[in-house]
């Protein structure tokens, strides 16, 4: 018989103060914790006990061994430094085991992006045998995906009373329950209206809800993706993330300036939104070479 994992009250105190006082989303709450739990079964001892050598020891097995990729490694990395910071802030440890333990760098690459005519493909796409309601609430999800780059745990958060359809504007409780408005286009006004008009009733809040009358969670946003795009014979990888950032591209590559599209994104930095700049040169220089004739005249 299996035994019962006893959650340790150290990593659950962590978990609270993340949610409660720094305000993190469950998600992050979520992989954290599981990140925590990861480093405490690699010690085979008190996790409040480790050593620097011990996390550098976890770092080279999870780069080495077991194989994550450099950018799981940073988040872990960042999971053990958040934990013993607020092991130290509370006095529950004299110092910081992860302080001075440098991030394994990581090779940015430019994120995936879709034609336009693949996001076409990917949105005229429907599921056969869904009922109605289930057939337009998935087809105002992608519509929203792409109209405004959210991301899918955002499109879970999304309420009823958070979108103005008259003025084509959705309230979004981001990353940190930062807020921010986010303006769609007029196709996915008009699909979030039809999926309105037969969403079932419910004493729910949320906007998109599931068979049972509850909120969809993240994991279901990307179920309903997934399925449509299997369907849809993309030959390109795609995420619901993907779509985030073919919607930045594209409305870059359209003309959109970089600090309007950081807004829409929410990212905090426009450094961050920068790299869609890099993606557009992409772009360009594809066309440039499919048209200048130079090249092809010796």
């Amino acid at each position: 018989m299996k035994e019962a994992h006893t959650p340790d009250p150290l990593i659950e105190a962590h978990r609270a103060y993340l949610q409660l006082e720094r305000g993190r989303s469950a998600l992050t709450v979520e992989a954290y914790g599981r990140d925590l739990e990861l480093f405490k079964r690699f010690l085979r001892g008190a996790i409040r006990d480790a050593k620097p050598t011990d996390i550098r020891r976890f770092i080279v097995e999870l780069s080495g061994a077991r194989n994550y990729s450099m950018v799981s490694v940073r988040r872990k990395l960042s999971s053990l430094k958040s934990f013993y910071k607020y092991l130290k802030t509370e006095g529950i440890r004299d110092d910081d085991p992860a302080v001075h333990i440098p991030a394994p760098k990581v090779e940015r690459r430019l994120p995936k992006v879709l034609p336009v005519r693949d996001v076409a493909r990917l949105l005229h796409t429907r599921v056969a045998g869904r009922s109605d309601s289930q057939r337009l609430r998935d087809n105002a999800i992608m519509e929203l995906l792409y109209a405004s780059g959210i991301r899918r745990a955002e499109v879970a958060r999304i309420d009823v009373n958070d979108i103005d359809l008259q003025r084509r504007t959705i309230r979004i409780n981001g990353k940190g329950r930062k807020q921010r408005l986010v303006v769609i286009n007029h196709t996915a006004a008009a699909a979030i209206d039809a999926y309105l008009r037969v969403r079932p009733r419910a004493h729910d809040e949320a906007l998109f809800l599931g068979r049972t009358g509850k909120r969809l969670s993240p994991r279901h946003i990307w179920h309903i993706f997934h399925t449509i795009y299997k369907l849809s014979g993309i030959r390109l990888h795609a995420s619901p993330h993907t779509l985030r950032h073919s919607f930045a591209t594209h409305l870059l590559e359209n003309g959109v300036d970089l600090i309007t599209i950081q807004e829409l994104l929410g990212h905090e930095s426009v450094a961050t939104t920068q790299i869609y700049t890099n993606l557009s040169m992409d772009h360009k220089r594809r066309a440039y070479d499919e048209a200048h004739p130079r090249d092809q005249l010796d």
